[in-house]
């Protein structure tokens, strides 16, 4: 029920041109902790609608790249030079290739969330082989040496597995429940900071 009403954050993003009130999350973590680089390869995985996509290309004033992933196709509409958006499943070879063609990047943004049942067991336990998956991408030559990683994770008991496999990658790992999250939500946000040498 509480969905149904547009909150704060929701009617924020409508009035600010963007698909989804999730813009705001990375918002905050762009504040506190400068994951995206002036000039900066992106790659945003579970990018539909959008809205971090258009966060980063705004933030990037036409350099740099966006590359951005997800099952869903992407939103139609004009596609800037400096972007590019295709269909794909992340645990698909092809997929990986698509996404190495356009690589290496500086920054691997995922607020992906995997299908949900409203069984809580199971959305953790999905939302944890998604957070493995890409963690393990970012682990490989996809991201740069120095690169960042923001990954949303569902709260359930694994997360501390999740964490301690980005402290092996990243000189830095934060944990972060961005303000614009619901207060119902278990989500919350790890972000690995100057990937280090292989």
């Amino acid at each position: 029920m509480g969905r149904e009403k547009p909150d704060f954050y929701a009617l924020k993003a409508q009035k600010e041109g963007y698909p989804a009130r999730s813009v705001y999350k990375l918002e905050e973590i762009q504040q506190k902790f400068g994951v995206l680089k002036k000039a900066g390869r992106v790659l945003d995985v579970g990018s539909s609608p959008g809205s971090w996509s258009l966060y980063t290309l705004k933030l990037l004033k036409g350099a740099g790249f966006v590359c951005g992933v997800d099952l869903t196709p992407p939103t139609p509409g004009a596609v800037p030079p400096n972007a590019f958006f295709f269909q794909g499943d992340i645990f698909d070879a092809k997929t990986e290739a698509t996404l190495n063609s356009h690589g290496p990047y500086d920054t691997i943004l995922s607020d992906a969330a995997p299908l949900t049942t409203g069984n809580r067991t199971v959305d953790t336990g999905r939302s944890y082989n998604l957070c493995e998956r890409v963690i393990l991408l970012a682990e490989g030559p996809l991201l740069k040496h120095q690169g960042n990683l923001v990954i949303k994770i569902f709260q359930g008991g694994d997360e501390k597995i999740l964490g301690d496999m980005m402290r092996k990658i990243f000189t830095q790992v934060k944990a972060l429940r961005p303000q614009a999250v619901r207060k119902e939500s278990f989500e919350t946000y790890y972000i690995g900071l100057g990937k280090r040498n292989a």
